[in-house]
């Protein structure tokens, strides 16, 4: 007997009960599951009182409740929890029936399944969702990828259920075979990192160099929400500086400094090193997390190691807010640029075809890294489909030019004055490093060969052709 459903939904925490109350509000018929019972029965009787969801008790009572070919999502912690869930399911399952993963599960072990369920005759789907409680709710942006075969039998549920911008057009398409949908999410993670720790240091150097206080910080980043850096990670900053405590004091000040994270970031910041990308922003993202949860050590070292103390910025705090919004957008642009790099990479290495303009047009709408510079993005490829690098685009080359001297005040005021901006200066270290012609490596290579035999390749020989000096004899 075939049920009446139309896709099943396991794991009912506070993501996967949005999406399930998103997709009834489309018109989708939805069956719902979780290990613990109660939080089936909690959820009907309460969020889900009144919709057309449907409650199982057991994995066998939810795929009957499903139509063919059964389309069964799940929601549950990355790991082996998602293969164990995989192998309760197959006995249960038909040929051509399909399994989606919306976890953040790691693109590699995506790959594995989506080849070993094809071997079973199942279709696996694994597909980064982002937005958060809200974005599940009212609309996520959605990145799939896995089985090209299964994504006809659901692109017009999961683009129902996505993010839309103001053409109508859905933030869900698919990103390619294997584990390209967990990869582009994390890629997306990546670069949300980013983007935190660069508003944290403009935060920071308003706050301890400029001395101002949260709410007018608040306000600059209310006025910054309305030009070039507008996003809603800029948005929900002013929001947070403007929020006050019982006590009538700023919350963010009651606040411990100890970043938590969960992986993906540093999956990131992996994936670079492993493909021989220099994701140097995002990577000092996630150190300065680890840093900030090093917070008793820190307070031990504050009050040993000896700095400048943070004074005034030297300059107007007008003219400083300038500089450092040119700064932050700067940064900015580079962020996403390397996070391009680590794509277009990921893409050679794995043949995944994919869709470069396109993925920025998933993220510009409910998704956390969502901003109107994503349309900027989505233009530069629409220009020049094989655009090696964000950075040599004619509009962002002449932005980053344009905002390269305020980039260099703002950090060079931050390392006088000893505050931290270890995602700013990294990026402006990498922009003159990739801008410049020749960087001191050939030094490297000579020590290298020097004491390893490692050869060198000359500038006056052509590329492939290899040289060892014996440095401690006369001989080449």
């Amino acid at each position: 007997m075939q049920g009446t459903a139309d896709i099943a939904l396991i794991g009912l925490a506070v993501m996967g009960q949005n999406l399930v109350l998103n997709m009834n509000d489309r018109g989708f018929q939805v069956a719902v599951y979780n290990r613990t019972p109660s939080k089936v029965t909690d959820f009907l009787e309460g969020p889900a009182r009144g919709t057309h969801v449907a409650g199982a008790t057991s994995l066998e009572e939810l795929v009957g409740l499903l139509n063919r070919p059964r389309k069964i999502m799940f929601m549950v912690r990355a790991g082996t929890a998602v293969d164990e869930l995989i192998e309760k399911l197959l006995p249960l399952l038909d040929d051509g029936d399909i399994l989606i993963d919306g976890g953040n599960s790691h693109f590699q072990d995506t790959e594995r399944r989506v080849a070993a369920l094809r071997q079973r005759g199942i279709h696996f789907l694994g597909m980064g969702v982002s937005g958060g409680e809200e974005g599940a709710r009212h609309g996520p942006s959605l990145m799939p990828g896995g089985s090209p075969e299964a994504w006809p039998a659901v692109q017009d549920l999961f683009q129902a259920i996505a993010a839309r911008v103001s053409d109508g057009s859905p933030c869900c398409d698919w990103m390619g075979d294997g584990g390209a949908g967990h990869f582009v999410k994390m890629v997306h993670n990546g670069i949300e990192y980013g983007d935190m720790q660069l508003i944290a240091e403009a935060y920071d150097l308003m706050r301890n160099l400029a001395g101002m206080a949260p709410d007018a910080i608040g306000e600059v980043f209310q006025g910054w929400n309305q030009g070039p850096l507008k996003s809603y990670l800029v948005e929900i900053t002013a929001e947070i500086l403007h929020r006050r405590d019982a006590d009538g004091s700023f919350l963010i000040d009651a606040i411990l400094d100890a970043a938590g994270q969960k992986g993906t970031g540093k999956w990131t910041a992996i994936n670079a090193l492993e493909l021989g990308i220099p994701l140097t922003l995002i990577a000092e993202a996630v150190w300065a997390r680890s840093l900030s949860a090093l917070h008793e050590e820190r307070q031990h070292a504050s009050r040993l190691l000896q700095g400048p103390k943070p004074g005034g910025p030297g300059v107007s705090v007008d003219e400083f807010l300038e500089d450092l919004q040119k700064a932050l957008y700067a940064s900015k642009i580079l962020s996403y640029a390397q996070g391009y790099m680590l794509l277009r990479s990921a893409d050679r290495e794995f043949n995944w075809n994919l869709n470069l303009g396109g993925i920025a047009l998933v993220w510009r709408a409910g998704c956390i890294i969502r901003s109107a510079f994503l349309d900027r993005i989505h233009a530069a490829f629409t220009r020049q489909a094989d655009l090696e690098n964000l950075l040599v685009d004619s509009d962002f080359r002449e932005e980053v030019g344009a905002a390269q001297g305020a980039w260099r005040r703002t950090v060079g005021r931050a390392v006088q004055a000893g505050i931290p901006v270890p995602a700013m200066a990294s990026g402006l270290a990498f922009y003159d490093g990739y801008r410049r012609e020749r960087l001191p490596a050939n030094l490297i290579q000579a020590q290298r060969d020097y004491f390893g035999a490692h050869t060198y390749e000359r500038v006056d020989r052509p590329r492939g052709q290899f040289f060892h000096t014996d440095w401690a004899g006369t001989t080449t």
